[in-house]
């Protein structure tokens, strides 16, 4: 039989939790400790679900009864009234500000003066593909552990392993906001680190680490009719040995101890400083200028310099798209050059960090230098785990010297007996100025 109120007022307290059943699934529950709530058991797709309505007797049961109503209405429109009432919740706290996406957009305007524009860009993308639409309207203290890994595991499914890492990492910090912020408890994000699937094994990229063929890599490129941009930008990468990343998205304001005056001037002191931000580590990391990575630069690295700014002087990019002066040259551009001339699957852009580390460590060993194994990783920016910002501000300097002769080293090896790099300039003006691009006075 239906409940009365009078039943639902004086049911008291008992040694366990107990239920009082009135219809259409709406019980009142009642704890050992004598509190009151309606709650209402139903079945979605197949499963059995619970919903509360709220305390008695600040839920009548009369309004018990009319949520319970509205609820049935839900389900016969294939409607689940859990999510409903979630949505509506969500609803509710839009409108005061402590969604996860409010607090997610937030938290990254906060955290845009630690990064590059281009790093701002890749979190703010990734929430908005990955997050926003799972998670985005929910309170965010009402996200919880088996959202966020039901969340992860749909990016694991797309094969996506690290994405899903670095999705959590973002995430987790969102939270820690949330808590200084006061709208938040926990971290859900940082609970679930555990559960995600680990980083399948990496595979090498495809290198040249004998010298003659990682010069021959350069001498046919450069004999390709590619855009001297690209010409240099692969000449720069192998004189550096970083990433290509960094190379391609290279701004002028980094480079140091250059007269971009005298071409020909000597500068023993140049050196490539590139912020933290646009470097490959931890997100936490990339605020830290202790993190940057400087690279003393050799002579023919200043002098393929030199050459790129006859290029792009007059803009902040070494090496623009040919699209757009504003935008990187493309991140295929130099790959799809080596391919074209008959390198594909055997020397990729990457692969001139494995050229280096391979022959700079074995000239070491044959010259009874095995102390510069360090340096060399050093040279390549491996950050060793649990590095703190003093070490890695330390070892930096500690070898700075001994790293700009390996640089120099590295690079009379490789660049002999190749043209100066300003032919890959004269000549090609018609070239350029077809592709839009105008050499700088």
């Amino acid at each position: 039989m239906p409940l009365t109120d009078a039943q639902c007022r004086k049911a008291a307290p008992g040694e366990k939790d107990y239920k009082l059943a009135d219809s259409g699934g709406l019980y009142l529950f009642v704890t050992k400790k004598g509190f009151k709530s309606w709650r209402l058991k139903y079945r979605f797709a197949g499963k059995e679900k619970r919903l509360i309505f709220g305390p008695y007797p600040e839920v009548s049961l009369i309004e018990a009864r009319d949520r319970r109503d509205d609820a049935r209405r839900l389900l016969r429109d294939d409607k689940d009234p859990g999510v409903e009432a979630t949505k509506k919740r969500a609803a509710s706290a839009a409108s005061a500000g402590s969604t996860f996406e409010k607090l997610a957009r937030a938290w990254h305007q906060a955290s845009l003066a630690k990064w590059s524009e281009h790093q701002g860009k890749l979190v703010l993308r990734a929430l908005v593909r990955d997050v926003f639409p799972e998670i985005g309207a929910l309170p965010i203290a009402e996200v919880t552990a088996p959202m966020m890994i039901n969340l992860l595991r749909k990016i694991e499914r797309r094969g996506a392993i690290e994405t899903a890492k670095r999705i959590r990492t973002y995430c987790s910090a969102v939270f820690c906001f949330g808590i200084s912020e006061g709208v938040a408890e926990t971290d859900p994000a940082a609970i679930v680190g555990k559960a995600l699937k680990p980083n399948p094994p990496k595979k090498k990229q495809p290198a040249f680490t004998d010298l003659d063929q990682a010069r021959g890599v350069l001498i046919k490129s450069e004999e390709d009719t590619a855009q001297p941009l690209t010409l240099l930008a692969s000449r720069l990468l192998a004189l550096t040995a970083a990433r290509p990343g960094i190379v391609r998205t290279a701004l002028w304001s980094e480079f140091e101890g250059i007269d971009w005056h005298a071409p020909g001037a000597a500068a023993p002191d140049a050196l490539w400083r590139v912020p933290a931000s646009r470097m490959k580590l931890e997100l936490d990391r990339k605020g830290e200028d202790a993190f940057e990575h400087v690279m003393p630069l050799s002579r023919q690295a200043v002098e393929a310099l030199h050459a790129v700014r006859r290029l792009s002087g007059r803009i902040k990019l070494l090496f623009p798209s040919t699209r757009r002066s504003i935008d990187p040259m493309s991140e295929n551009a130099i790959g799809y050059m080596y391919n074209r001339i008959g390198f594909r699957g055997r020397h990729v852009p990457h692969g001139w960090r494995a050229a280096f580390s391979t022959i700079m460590n074995e000239w070491a060993r044959e010259h009874g230098r095995e102390g510069d194994r360090a340096v060399i990783d050093l040279m390549l920016a491996h950050v060793p785990k649990g590095l703190s910002s003093s070490e890695a501000a330390y070892n930096r300097s500690q070898h700075m010297a001994r790293r700009r002769e390996l640089a120099q080293i590295w690079a009379d090896m490789l660049m002999e007996g190749l043209a100066p790099a300003n032919d890959l300039v004269d000549g090609r003006v018609d070239r350029l100025i077809n592709a839009g691009l105008r050499p700088s006075r």
